[in-house]
């Protein structure tokens, strides 16, 4: 079973940082694309990032010069480092993770159960 945990989210005033964490545990061979995704109430879940295997990121125009994606392949973990944080940003956090169970197959997605990020103006 494969499980993704998240930490690192909180109350935080505009202008801060916040460093999030998403740590995949289980049995698998492989994690491919490791990305972060948010949703604010009544908004659709949108892309923050995204790390491939090779560590080549992609960021969403809000995050780009803010946010910064990383990967500890032996850890199993992605972090997000999030600077200047604005009241924009509050919304529920999560990893997506493309993992391959095996080396034969093709990656399938997990999800985390979310971090919340609140920031205060």
């Amino acid at each position: 079973q494969v499980q993704l945990v998240e930490s690192g989210g909180g109350l935080v005033q505009a202008g801060g940082s916040l460093r999030l964490s998403c740590a995949a545990s289980g049995r698998f061979f492989s994690i491919d694309t490791m990305g972060w995704y948010r949703q604010a109430p009544g908004k659709q879940r949108e892309l923050v990032a995204f790390i491939s295997l090779g560590n080549s990121t992609n960021y969403a125009n809000s995050a780009k010069d803010r946010f910064t994606i990383s990967r500890d392949n032996a850890k199993n973990t992605v972090y997000l480092q999030m600077n200047s944080l604005k009241p924009e940003d509050t919304a529920l956090y999560y990893c997506k993770h493309a993992i391959r169970l095996t080396q034969r197959v093709s990656p399938r997605e997990y999800w985390g159960q979310g971090t919340q990020v609140t920031v205060s103006s």
